[in-house]
């Protein structure tokens, strides 16, 4: 194999050496860099770009030199409304009945996610038998495909499913989860923190590993109780991955689609649909498709997650100058 590999690099070496002596030391990183910055910048900066163009037109052409311009039209129709709490009072009632959903969707399923996601790293940081079992098994979930997660808890979930089976069993009574707007809610909250919060997990874990042993044995060594070492030591120094797994979990639960899609499609009604299935809906499943509505509204929610990820920056920041 070396016989083979060792003339191509001398040959590609003699144009390199030329180019390094072109360009410099410093400058030929460049070189190595440029495949990488022209597919991010074909397949991430310039979608941006043509999205900022769709939401500053309107039609339903996906040709941009077919569709009218129309400024902040498509902004103005989303934002039109009375009163911002009560969605029946606004243009676009489906888009705030979305952005309602997925903040509370976002509030419970962030807080359960960090809160559960530190306990088990916690738990699974001692020292306690099979270890290494338990932390692939919460892990596990991960490894699944969104829509796989969804159909499985669908099966369980539905009204003849292995759960209404198990109450009939029990004389308890089966219940139409999936009709019910509240338990369906409910239900995607819970099987969203269930599918993804091993990897918080794993986060965490690497931050409470990352804490020096020394610290606790002179905690031990000044005889505080368990909690006071928590508050005290443990959240403090975690804090900055803490921060991460808080960004990491919002970006996410915002962007939370394929799983709450294809496990409620959106209903009952109304009752999860998120702002991310507006999007979809509105730009290629609705009729006619309002590429300009739907990209707008994308810009909206790009825009709040920088604002919210900046704040949490903001604070962490204070939080280490302080």
């Amino acid at each position: 194999m070396l016989q083979i590999i060792s003339p191509i690099m001398r040959v590609i070496e003699v144009p390199m050496l030329a180019l390094q002596r072109m360009l410099g030391t410093n400058k030929i990183a460049w070189v190595f860099l440029l495949p990488n910055l022209i597919l991010f910048g074909l397949f991430a900066f310039l979608p941006v770009i043509l999205n900022v163009f769709y939401a500053m037109t309107g039609g339903d052409n996906v040709l941009l030199e077919a569709r009218p311009f129309v400024g902040a039209q498509n902004f103005g129709t989303l934002t039109e409304c009375d009163n911002f709490l009560d969605p029946n009072t606004c243009r676009e009632d489906k888009f705030w009945r979305a952005v309602w959903n997925t903040c509370w969707f976002v509030v419970l399923q962030v807080g359960f996610m960090v809160g559960f996601s530190l306990l088990t790293a916690i738990i699974l940081n001692r020292d306690i038998r099979a270890r290494g079992f338990f932390r692939s098994v919460f892990f596990f979930p991960v490894l699944l495909s969104p829509v796989v997660v969804a159909l499985i808890w669908k099966w369980i979930l539905q009204r003849e499913g292995v759960l209404n089976a198990f109450l009939d069993w029990t004389g308890v009574g089966g219940y139409n989860w999936l009709v019910d707007a509240n338990w369906a809610f409910t239900w995607a909250v819970f099987i969203s923190v269930w599918a993804h919060m091993g990897f918080y997990t794993l986060i965490l874990l690497a931050g409470l590993q990352a804490i020096p042993r020394d610290v606790y044995e002179a905690a031990m060594m000044d005889r505080a109780n368990p909690w006071r070492t928590f508050r005290r030591i443990t959240l403090p120094l975690l804090s900055p991955t803490m921060l991460v797994v808080v960004v990491l979990a919002l970006i996410k639960g915002v962007q939370t689609f394929d799983e709450v899609y294809a496990f409620t499609g959106g209903g009952p009604g109304t009752a999860t649909t998120f702002i991310i299935q507006y999007i979809y809906e509105e730009g290629f499943a609705g009729a006619p498709r309002l590429f300009g509505l739907a990209a707008a509204a994308s810009l909206l929610v790009a825009g709040v997650l920088v604002v919210l990820t900046l704040i949490q920056l903001w604070i962490n920041r204070r939080n280490v100058d302080g």
